[in-house]
């Protein structure tokens, strides 16, 4: 991803979501501090969930395109490509897409799938001992 991706994208943050509310609370937080730490990179950043919390991945997408959104990056907040990642969610994503015709939505890669995280779990397992 580019540096700056433009004032017009919006960064939508998916998690599988939780029947515990402070779960789901945490993605909003990581949502809200993507926002402080992208500047301008993004018009909006937010939440949606795959299930059990609102908003679901095609309201996300149509709540980013009502702002006014002219591109929507759908960044999965998972750890493996499990069903979810692989079926379930592109299929949310195309829902997204049917409803917002006018806008680019496109699906980034999921967190596990990183470069950078193998040096992630080595710093959080260097902070343990």
């Amino acid at each position: 991803m580019s540096e700056h991706v433009g004032s017009g994208t919006a960064l939508l943050l998916v998690a599988h979501g939780s029947r515990r509310e402070a779960s789901n609370d945490e993605v909003r937080a990581v949502a809200q501090k993507l926002a402080a730490l992208a500047g301008e990179r993004f018009s909006q950043v937010d939440a949606a969930f795959l299930e059990l919390a609102e908003p679901s991945i095609p309201d996300g997408i149509a709540r980013c395109c009502e702002r006014g959104a002219q591109r929507v990056l759908v960044l999965p907040y998972f750890l493996s490509a499990g069903r979810h990642v692989v079926t379930d969610i592109p299929s949310d994503v195309d829902q997204g897409r049917t409803r917002c015709p006018e806008v680019a939505v496109e699906l980034c890669g999921y967190l596990g799938g990183s470069e950078a995280m193998p040096e992630l779990l080595l710093e959080l397992a260097a902070k343990a001992g």
